[in-house]
């Protein structure tokens, strides 16, 4: 996994960021303890979750959904995105990431915005449709465990409201994808969900190739 847009130097890179990005404080501190954690290839690249950001506000969106959470950059991008009633829910396994992502949420103050539900997520996406809350969700962001990527699509796909939006990571899987002599299981989940989102009329698809890939699937029906 890459944490910055794949095929562009180094130079273009920091041209991107120095020419677009616009940071609060509280993202940039927790982008750099993240980048000391030893798993920090998991955080999303600051400038995906300004992209996230933009979409949330270009959508109004008030209820959005997050499939893997770590040390929460993501999900304090969207949140700090969303009005002061949004509400997020968050799922993820970890307490351990998961408590740096609580101390963050807290110094910037969208504690009250975010439920996080610590549980196998297709646990939490079953419950959270047990208890009617399907057709209910603006934006969701899948970001979790590759293998399971198809199940949590088709749930998610269950929750999130027709004209919502659903956004999937590591879709590039830093080419991976893109080269058929790699076989291995990840690469296979990722690249036949490509392949079924493209094909799935239930959506409108789009592959940006910001960071690893991020794939967007507007629910039409």
């Amino acid at each position: 996994m890459t944490k910055q847009s794949l095929g562009l130097t180094d130079e273009q890179y920091t041209y991107l960021l120095s020419s677009s990005l616009r940071e609060p404080e509280v993202l940039q501190k927790l982008r750099q303890e993240t980048a000391e954690h030893p798993m920090s290839q998991m955080q999303i690249s600051p400038e995906q979750g300004q992209f996230m950001a933009l979409l949330v506000r270009l959508m109004a969106a008030k209820k959005t959904l997050e499939i893997g959470v770590f040390t929460g950059y993501s999900s304090l991008c969207v949140a700090l995105a969303l009005p002061a009633d949004g509400q997020m829910i968050a799922c993820d396994v970890s307490d351990e990431y998961t408590k740096i992502a609580q101390r963050y949420w807290q110094l910037a103050g969208v504690t009250d915005k975010i439920k996080l539900y610590l549980a196998p997520a297709l646990d939490t996406l079953d419950r959270l449709l047990a208890e009617g809350q399907a057709n209910s969700f603006d934006f969701a962001f899948i970001d979790a465990d590759k293998s399971s990527y198809d199940a949590y699509y088709e749930r998610t796909l269950q929750l999130v409201r027709v004209g919502g939006l659903i956004a999937i990571d590591n879709v590039l899987w830093s080419g991976k994808v893109a080269d058929p002599t790699v076989q291995d299981s990840r690469t296979n989940a990722i690249r036949n969900l490509n392949q079924k989102i493209r094909d799935d009329d239930r959506v409108i698809p789009s592959l940006v190739p910001i960071a690893d890939g991020l794939m967007l699937a507007l629910r039409q029906k």
